[in-house]
């Protein structure tokens, strides 16, 4: 694999960790961009600025506890 692969991380129960910058295109056609180092990117739709994470997803696990 070369070296300028882009590095994703899964967290379980948690967003999808991307090696910054990033541009996620939206099945509408809406582009999404971050500048950022590290971006974390929602998997669970919770988000208010999805497709970005804003930890709501932090939520829903303390309910469960």
């Amino acid at each position: 694999m070369s070296d300028d692969a882009r590095v994703v991380r899964m967290a379980k129960s948690g967003p999808m960790m991307v090696e910054g910058p990033v541009r996620i295109e939206m099945e509408d056609g809406r582009v999404v961009e971050s500048d950022r180092f590290m971006v974390a990117i929602c998997t669970c739709k919770r988000s208010k600025i999805y497709p970005l994470c804003d930890t709501s997803h932090r939520k829903k696990l303390r309910a469960k506890n």
